[in-house]
């Protein structure tokens, strides 16, 4: 409830200070989330003595089942990637080229990914951490 009466700070709760905290409702940024959720499990898992117990500690399936039908696929790999993004390209506005906008050197930033690799006699899918970490918060 507002209130506005002496602080032992000697003004009232509704000063103009800047110096007063507020607390404000932020968007919210999915896919950042995300990927800082990626990057703690990833480097939970590179440092991580015992790999296997790491992967069942955080829920990560040995066995998932074939969507389309076939046998179940099995974990067989985990593959870690870097990237480097060093510019956007999007779609420009009447023309078949794309707008490509190179980054400069201080806006280039590491990304490490990670990918579970399942296969079945039939097939081999690969599942970004990303994607299973969004399955999981649905």
């Amino acid at each position: 409830m507002p209130h506005d009466h002496p602080h032992p700070h000697g003004h009232g709760h509704n000063h103009a200070h800047g110096d007063h905290l507020h607390s404000h409702m932020h968007d919210e940024d999915p896919a950042g989330d995300l990927q800082v959720l990626a990057t703690e499990f990833i480097d939970g898992f590179t440092t991580a003595r015992d790999k296997s117990a790491y992967l069942e500690l955080a829920g990560i399936p040995r066995e998932i089942a074939d969507d389309g039908g076939g046998p179940t696929l099995k974990l067989v790999d985990v593959r870690l990637s870097t990237e480097w993004q060093v510019g956007t390209a999007s779609p420009s506005f009447g023309s078949a080229e794309l707008s490509y906008l190179p980054f400069p050197g201080e806006m280039i930033r590491e990304r490490a990914n990670l990918e579970f690799i399942y296969v079945s006699s039939q097939r081999k899918l690969s599942v970004d951490l990303r994607q299973h970490l969004a399955a999981r918060g649905r």
